[in-house]
C-alpha cells in the first residue's frame, strides 16, 4: 500500500511552526497529569504544548526527518536561551546576531541535528520559523498579493480593537471588496496552494472548491471578534506574528514547558511504529493527518490507533477540506464528543480548518 512517502519530497521544512490551535486542542484533551501523549511533530510547537500538563511522556512523531530535527532545534533553544533571547532566535523579533546565538546550542544537539543545521545557517540567519514552505506561502500573500488589496491602514483597521458590530461592518463595507474576493480564491485555490503552499498529493484527496471552501471560512472569523487577536491571522495577513506569541511561547506557559522538556521524545516514522516502539497512549494529537490518505489507509491507520489507545484515551484531529471522522468509521470502539467539538471548533483560531473532532475511545 502506497504511503505519503512514496509520493512526496520530505527533504525540506514544510511547516515551520503549527498551524493548529493549541488551545483548542488542550481544553478539547483536558488531560490529567502524568500520562502519555502520541503528538505529530509537524513544527514541534504543540507538542511543546502538551508539557503543560506535566505528562509522563510526550512522542513527537513524523515522517519528515527535517521537521524532527526542527523540534529538536527549538527543544534546546528553549532549554538554553533566556526568553527574550530565545524570540530573537527563532525569529519572533528583531535580531542581527542569530548565528552567534545558535552557537550557544549547537553542541547540545544531537550530531545528525547539528550537522544539518551547520548546513543550513542561512534559515536560522533569517529566523527559523519563517523558512518552511508554508509560511512562504503566507508571506507571498501578504507581501505580494495583498496588497494589491488592501493598503496597511485598512489592515491594521482590520485587526483593530471594536465591537463585533464595528467587525462585521467594517469587513462587509471596507474589506469584502472585489479584488478580495476574486484574488484570495485564486491565491488559495487547489492549483496554486499545491504548487507553493503544500504538496499537490497532499490536496489529492479534495473534491471541494478550495478557494472558495476556505474563502466562505475566512469570511465567517473576519468578521467575528476572534479576528482581532489571532496569531495565526496575523500572520496570514502581514506575513509576522507581530506581538503575539503561539501558546507554547506564551510566558505564562513557557517555563512550565521549559521545566518538562526531558518528558519529550521525537521519534521518526510512522504513527503506527511509535506505537509498537512506545507502547500505548492515553491521549493523541493527530494534526490534519487523516486530510492525505485514501478511505482504505484512513481506516487501516485508525485501527491500529485505536488499538495503541487505552479505554477511555481521547483523539484529537482536524478536518480541513476532507471529512474523515474515526467515530464514524468505528463506531463500536470510538465515541465522538460532538457537543464540545463543535463549541471548539467555533472558536478556533486556525479558521480554515472546516471541524475539530475530539474522540474518546469506550
Amino acid at each position: 500500500m502506497n504511503k505519503l512517502t512514496d509520493k512526496v519530497s520530505f527533504a525540506l521544512i514544510r511547516y515551520a511552526n503549527c498551524w493548529e490551535d493549541a488551545d483548542v486542542l488542550l481544553k478539547g484533551l483536558n488531560p490529567d497529569e502524568d500520562k502519555r501523549f502520541l503528538s505529530i511533530a509537524s513544527a514541534g510547537d504543540n507538542s511543546f504544548s502538551l508539557l503543560i500538563s506535566n505528562p509522563e511522556l510526550v512522542v513527537a512523531v513524523d515522517v519528515n526527518q527535517i521537521q524532527l530535527y526542527l523540534v529538536e532545534l527549538k527543544r534546546e533553544a528553549i532549554r538554553h536561551l533566556e526568553y527574550e533571547e530565545l524570540l530573537q532566535f527563532l525569529g519572533f523579533s528583531k535580531c542581527d546576531s542569530r548565528i552567534r546565538i545558535y552557537h550557544k546550542i549547537c553542541q547540545h544537539l544531537p550530531e545528525r541535528t547539528k550537522k544539518y543545521w551547520d548546513q543550513h545557517k542561512d534559515q536560522l540567519s533569517n529566523g527559523i520559523i519563517h523558512e518552511g514552505k508554508f509560511e512562504r506561502y503566507f508571506q507571498l500573500f501578504a507581501n505580494k498579493i495583498l496588497p494589491w488589496i488592501h493598503t496597511k491602514k485598512h489592515i491594521a483597521d482590520l485587526l483593530s480593537e471594536k465591537t463585533e458590530e464595528q467587525q462585521e461592518e467594517f469587513y462587509n463595507k471596507t474589506w469584502n471588496n472585489w479584488r478580495w474576493r476574486f484574488l484570495f480564491k485564486l491565491f488559495f485555490s487547489k492549483t496554486i496552494m499545491g504548487k507553493y503552499g503544500r504538496d499537490p498529493e497532499f490536496l489529492k484527496q479534495v473534491d471541494v472548491h478550495v478557494g472558495r471552501t476556505i474563502y466562505n471560512k475566512a469570511a465567517a472569523h473576519l468578521k467575528s471578534k476572534g479576528a482581532q487577536h489571532n496569531f495565526i491571522l496575523n500572520y496570514n495577513l502581514t506575513g509576522d506574528f507581530r506581538a503575539l506569541l503561539p501558546h507554547y511561547l506564551e510566558p505564562e506557559n513557557y517555563m512550565l514547558i521549559k521545566q518538562n522538556l526531558d518528558k519529550l521524545h521525537v521519534f521518526h516514522g510512522y504513527v503506527e511504529n511509535a506505537i509498537v516502539q512506545y507502547g500505548k497512549f492515553d491521549y493523541m494529537n493527530l494534526s490534519n493527518i487523516f486530510e492525505y490518505m485514501t478511505p482504505e489507509l484512513f481506516e487501516n491507520t485508525t485501527k491500529g490507533l485505536i488499538t495503541g489507545l487505552n479505554s477511555g484515551g481521547k483523539l484529537a484531529y482536524w478536518n480541513l477540506m476532507v471529512t474523515r471522522s474515526v467515530a464514524q468509521q468505528f463506531p463500536k470502539e470510538v465515541k465522538n464528543e460532538e457537543k464540545l467539538s463543535k463549541e471548539l471548533s467555533a472558536i478556533d483560531k486556525g479558521f480554515f480548518y472546516q471541524q475539530f473532532h475530539l474522540d474518546t475511545k469506550l
